[in-house]
């Protein structure tokens, strides 16, 4: 009886071990490789799975996430600027079937390459200089786009033959020897100053130019007033001349009145403009008519009568 019991719990224990080697549960994104005696059987997907205890093994489990690798190299540009570039390489196991096992992408992921992220580094390394080689140092900051797609395209082709994707390859920085950076804040805070002085230059000249061209057409506009002034004088003298000699009286005589007149309004603009102090006039009008003989005088001696 006791013999029964021990070969029953012996046989309860070999079929557990049997069950719990050969159930096995493949999660998602995940891909298992099954090898029977060493050799290559299958790739089992996620699910409930099933293999020979002792005879089939779970080789490998591989994820078909997109993983990072980043890496940091050291390079030369056109113009010998030594720099380092960071790069980040996004990448996963091909999801390709193939037509058969063996072009699948997880197959040739495991059995092609036995460190793929080194490698892929290696290649990505390589493919990094030869383009950054093409470029000056300015030219680098200024293509660092088209640089890392030139490296992606390069390297995808490679590593698709080993069963491996290239998402993306991105240059997240690129430093500069200290003295090198110094260099260039110097460079370019001298162009920064350069360009304010021809910045304010070109105002002040602006501004001078604005202020001339305002001068020129106020004194055009001065002139243009100072010559309609003479001209309304002159027709105004020419109307009131044309009124005494219709009056009778001669032509030598109307300019006679005409320059008292004038004399007589300059004299009270003078009285009222509130810059005079005092003037002495003649007693009589006989000086006064001595003061206007004069005037006419001068007048004549102007005409060269």
């Amino acid at each position: 009886m006791g013999f029964s019991i021990i070969w029953t719990i012996v046989v309860v224990v070999l079929v557990l071990i049997i069950l719990f080697n050969s159930a096995y549960i493949v999660q998602q994104q995940q891909v298992y490789i099954i090898e029977r005696l060493g050799k290559f059987h299958k790739l089992s997907y996620q699910g409930l799975k099933f293999k020979v205890p002792f005879i089939d093994r779970i080789v490998a489990k591989m994820t078909l996430r997109t993983m990072n690798a980043t890496q940091e190299l050291g390079m030369k540009t056109k113009d010998n600027v030594t720099i380092a570039m960071e790069v980040v390489t996004q990448y996963h196991v091909g999801f390709e079937q193939g037509a058969t096992t063996s072009e699948s992408g997880v197959y040739k992921a495991y059995y092609m390459l036995v460190n793929p992220v080194e490698q892929m580094q290696a290649y990505i390394a390589d493919a990094l200089r030869a383009s950054a080689a093409k470029y000056t140092l300015d030219e680098t900051y200024e293509n660092k786009v088209e640089i890392a797609q030139d490296v992606q395209q390069a390297v995808s082709e490679i590593m698709a033959d080993y069963g491996y994707e290239i998402v993306s390859t991105l240059i997240t920085n690129i430093k500069l020897p200290q003295t090198v950076a110094d260099s260039m804040n110097e460079i370019n805070a001298a162009q920064r100053e350069k360009q304010a002085a021809q910045d304010l230059a070109e105002a002040d000249r602006i501004k001078r130019v604005t202020e001339a061209q305002a001068e020129a057409e106020a004194m055009k506009k001065t002139g243009e007033g100072i010559a309609e002034q003479r001209i309304a004088i002159a027709h105004g003298i020419k109307e009131s001349l044309d009124t005494i000699q219709e009056s009778g009286v001669t032509e030598a005589e109307a300019n006679e009145l005409f320059l008292f007149t004038q004399w007589v309004e300059m004299m009270r603009a003078f009285a009222e403009s509130g810059k005079s102090s005092t003037v002495v006039l003649p007693q009589d009008f006989n000086e006064t008519r001595s003061l206007f003989s004069q005037m006419i005088a001068a007048q004549d001696v102007k005409d060269g009568k």
